[in-house]
């Protein structure tokens, strides 16, 4: 996590190491979650180890897969945690995943403490921008066969991790669609 922070060449040594004195380590177990639909974010993660998926259920009551987080990665239900609001989003760890947590308490102070908290902050957001509007693109005009080569090319290590059936939500077709493109991908 302190490798992490020091490669945005924003923070001192000193700020590192506040902002994990400010963390708890936390372990979810596969299957528990990080936030559940309905309650409100208050807490930030990072992942050391492992993986979280990022789901909503439709309004047809079916869960859709629209993000994946790994190491190296910080984890909330941003909308809430900035809003205050009740989250519709669930935030599931599919592995056994390893974190360390912030609070918006302490998050906040970091604010208040240093203007290269507030850089930081700004810069991630910014960067969070920028994927989600990349993620809206490519599932807007890339094919499914080029959104599967894309997520091969870029994670090869979540089909050894993450089941099908997420995978293929996060792709936006259905697991069959995903099993005959499997089949021309590695034929």
């Amino acid at each position: 996590m302190e490798e992490y922070l020091a490669s945005f060449n924003l923070l001192t040594a000193q700020e590192i190491r506040h902002f994990s004195s400010l963390t708890s380590y936390k372990k979810f177990n596969k299957g528990d979650y990080f936030i559940k639909e309905g309650a409100i974010c208050n807490d930030v993660a990072f992942v050391t180890s492992g993986i979280f998926r990022s789901f909503y259920h439709s309004t047809a009551g079916e869960e859709v897969t629209y993000c994946f987080l790994s190491e190296n990665s910080f984890v909330t239900a941003y909308s809430s945690f900035i809003s205050q609001t009740p989250t519709t989003e669930n935030i599931e760890a599919i592995v056994a995943t390893e974190t360390f947590i912030i609070s918006k308490e302490h998050i906040l102070q970091l604010e208040q403490s240093s203007n290269n908290w507030l850089k930081l902050f700004k810069l991630m957001a910014e960067q969070e921008y920028i994927n989600l509007e990349k993620r809206i693109f490519v599932l807007q005009r890339e094919s499914a066969e080029n959104r599967y080569k894309s997520l091969l090319q870029t994670h090869p290590h979540y089909l050894n991790s993450i089941p099908l059936s997420y995978i293929a939500s996060y792709l936006g077709i259905t697991q069959r669609h995903l099993s005959r493109i499997r089949k021309t991908v590695f034929y």
